[in-house]
């Protein structure tokens, strides 16, 4: 029996950094960040030079100064009195109010219109088409400001509707009033309120946190209802009644708390040349909103289209094989499987939205773009300042929704086994 000799180890030699295969990529990686590394180092160099011969810093102190201007809407107390650090916090805030109803807008205006335009109705399909093709193809910027224009000037003036043979009359069940200056709405009151709470300067009602928790309450509850019937339709093959349950679960506990608390809505009252007692909302936010969602709905109903296509017909042949109306082959059969092709699109067109919202500033909507990237940015002369720290804000937000949507995404991927 032969025994093969021990091969002798190779001493190592700088050489094998660049040709030996188990030391080259991490080679490669060392000399990208080295590199990196002093392209960072020579910007920020460059910029602190730069900065120091124009007899300029850098600081965020400006923050605390006065910021001297009006902000038309706000969800915070702000004075022109405040500091331009509230004025970022309002924008902010402005951003994402505005982020956040369009992309709930966009997404059921994209999967109604996804959904008809595979309607086997000539003209419904041929309308949602007229749609998707003429929205998609007109800049965002444009139909802002065509939207713009409707509420200007087709929009009734406040006192239109004032007396018997009012030229305008409310709509939606005599609960919102739109003019041109802004849509009055349905306000909220608690008559047994429990009032509100101060955290970091900013009033927090104590009455609408205990109505979203019960809504998040209900919400969980019900999920792991659901999660019960599905494991008793696996294991017995018949799916136990819960859509009462469910309406019970969500609806019941919000309406407990609101009872308990004495929740009214004030309607809007028009009184001298104004609206009082509801809500007044700009209609720089209502044509921005309407603006991002009919645009963006456009993109995701394509989105949605295309994931139901990617679905096999044979799916809802079989669905129909045993006895499932269209409705439900769509809701029960089509779009689970459709959402795993749908989802990683649908976080971009998010994202689209969000970053879209700057465009608030076409239509004197003060957000982001408009408090920090704007009048702030004019009045301290700090440039720099105002747009990192704006683009830092836009690339936080951009970020948490890629995470919270790609949690999701996880949520309905197929699983191996």
């Amino acid at each position: 029996m032969t025994i093969a000799p021990d091969v002798p180890k190779q001493s190592f030699r700088l050489s094998m950094l660049l040709y030996d295969t188990r030391y080259r990529s991490a080679t490669i990686q060392v000399v990208v960040l080295l590199l990196a590394m002093a392209g960072a180092a020579w910007l920020v160099d460059n910029t602190i030079r730069n900065l120091h011969a124009l007899g300029k810093d850098f600081n965020f102190g400006f923050l605390s100064n006065r910021s001297g201007y009006d902000i038309g809407q706000t969800l915070i107390p702000y004075t022109n009195d405040s500091t331009h650090g509230r004025a970022l916090l309002v924008g902010l805030l402005n951003t994402l109010l505005v982020s956040a109803m369009g992309c709930v807008a966009a997404t059921v205006i994209g999967v109604f219109v996804g959904v008809l335009r595979l309607s086997k109705n000539w003209l419904v399909a041929r309308l949602m088409t007229i749609y998707v093709e003429v929205f998609r193809n007109v800049p965002l910027l444009l139909w802002i400001l065509i939207i713009l224009a409707l509420f200007t000037e087709v929009m009734p003036a406040p006192n239109a509707y004032r007396g018997e043979n009012a030229a305008a009359s409310m709509v939606f069940f005599d609960m919102i009033a739109p003019t041109n200056r802004y849509t009055a709405i349905p306000g909220i009151e608690f008559l047994r309120g429990l009032g509100s709470v101060n955290i970091a300067s900013i009033p927090v009602s104590l009455d609408v946190t205990l109505m979203i928790v019960a809504l998040i309450a209900g919400i969980w509850i019900n999920a792991r209802v659901l999660a019960h019937a599905k494991k008793v339709q696996e294991a017995t093959g018949e799916r136990p009644t819960t859509w009462w349950k469910s309406i019970l679960l969500i609806v019941a506990p919000i309406t407990i708390v609101a009872i308990v608390l004495g929740f009214e809505l004030t309607m809007p009252e028009l009184k001298g040349f104004n609206f009082v007692g509801g809500v007044n909302v700009n209609n720089s936010l209502v044509v921005l909103w309407l603006a991002l969602s009919l645009y963006t709905g456009a993109f995701i109903a394509e989105i949605v289209r295309a994931g139901i296509l990617a679905v096999s017909r044979g799916q809802s042949e079989a669905a129909f094989a045993l006895g499932l109306r269209p409705s439900r082959t769509m809701k029960l059969v089509i779009l689970p499987q459709a959402l795993r092709v749908i989802i990683p699109p649908l976080i971009s067109q998010f994202l689209n939205l969000t970053k879209n919202s700057s465009l608030a500033i076409a239509v004197g909507y003060l957000d982001l773009r408009g408090t920090l990237g704007g009048i702030t940015l004019n009045q301290t002369g700090r440039e720099l300042e105002c747009i990192s720290l704006m683009m830092l804000i836009y690339l936080a937000i951009s970020l948490s929704i890629s995470g919270v949507m790609n949690i999701y995404n996880n949520s309905v991927k197929l699983k191996e086994r």
